[in-house]
């Protein structure tokens, strides 16, 4: 019998958070922000006698499959009644994946394989929580029933890895199904025609293998008329004068330069030759994430 070295979970297509379960439930980002407000049919998860800590992906289902374009309405909002709005028409569904507290017991140091058997035993089963199951290996079996679910992919962990926090763990390893990257804003074009006065397309950038960042080109579909001007408050304070990074050319006319601050997602096709998103496609903000977080796009030229 051939012992399998890695657990294949489904990767999830939603945002990061841990999940402290006392008295009452905080939600952290991965980059430490305090989101429980926006996600409060997640509140039953607390009280818990122990208390516990536990990492997860939260998710919006469309017709069984997480997405991505429905839940990003939700993720940057604040207001108390369009939350609970939100709320009813787009449940959230929080996906528990490890399990790294109980009680005053760190459990970060024992392998992923016994983390795992103790979150099983906490049967987090709730009307918008939940441990999904592992996926049978081996990675191209796992691979091919994530696409036959319309996953996003798999992460392939080591039975015997330690939990990183704040950290990549290079021993979970992300394969996708679809080519999705995150980008950093770094400008946008002024639209025409029904986008007139508007932002027409954003023009974005993303990391080298040394972390400085290349322009990628940019991006004009995939857009609600609410997205844009979400975009257009939260991008409008950060205009400068000239390009931030090198590679631009030419400024073309319209285009306004913004300081490279605000982290986003697209999907596309494959890479052009120079280094270019082909037949790009805005999936929405990851204010989820900053931009040390963004990983180097693999396959570009």
């Amino acid at each position: 019998m051939v012992v399998q070295r890695r657990a294949y979970e489904l990767k999830h297509d939603g945002i990061r958070a841990l999940a402290y379960v006392d008295d009452q439930l905080r939600l952290e980002s991965r980059n430490g922000n305090d989101i429980t407000p926006a996600w409060p049919e997640l509140a039953g998860l607390a009280p818990a006698a122990p208390c516990f800590v536990v990492d997860g992906e939260i998710v919006v289902e469309v017709a069984g499959r997480s997405s991505f374009r429905a839940l990003a309405p939700r993720m940057h909002q604040r207001n108390p009644a369009t939350i609970r709005a939100l709320a009813e028409t787009s449940p959230a569904m929080f996906m528990v994946f490890d399990l790294l507290h109980i009680g005053d017991r760190s459990l970060t140091e024992l392998p992923y394989t016994q983390r795992r058997e103790l979150l099983e035993l906490t049967a987090l089963i709730g009307p918008h929580w939940r441990i999904p199951g592992l996926l049978p290996g081996p990675a191209t079996d796992a691979l091919a029933a994530s696409k036959t679910l319309g996953a996003e992919g798999i992460i392939c962990k080591r039975r015997d890895s330690w939990y990183l926090s704040g950290q990549r763990s290079p021993a979970w390893t992300k394969v996708k199904n679809v080519t999705h990257q995150e980008v950093v804003v770094i400008g946008w074009k002024t639209g025409t025609g029904r986008r007139a006065g508007m932002i027409g397309s954003l023009l974005v950038a993303v990391p080298d293998d040394r972390g400085a960042l290349e322009y990628a080109g940019s991006v004009g579909t995939g857009f609600t008329s609410g997205m844009l001007a979400d975009l257009y408050e939260r991008l409008a304070p950060l205009q400068r004068p000239d390009p931030p990074v090198p590679g631009v050319g030419s400024t073309p006319a319209g285009v306004v330069w913004l300081e490279p601050r605000v982290v986003g997602e697209v999907a596309f096709t494959e890479w052009t030759g120079d280094g270019r998103f082909r037949h790009p496609s805005w999936r929405g903000l990851r204010l989820d994430k900053d931009l040390d977080d963004i990983e180097t796009p693999v396959g570009r030229p």
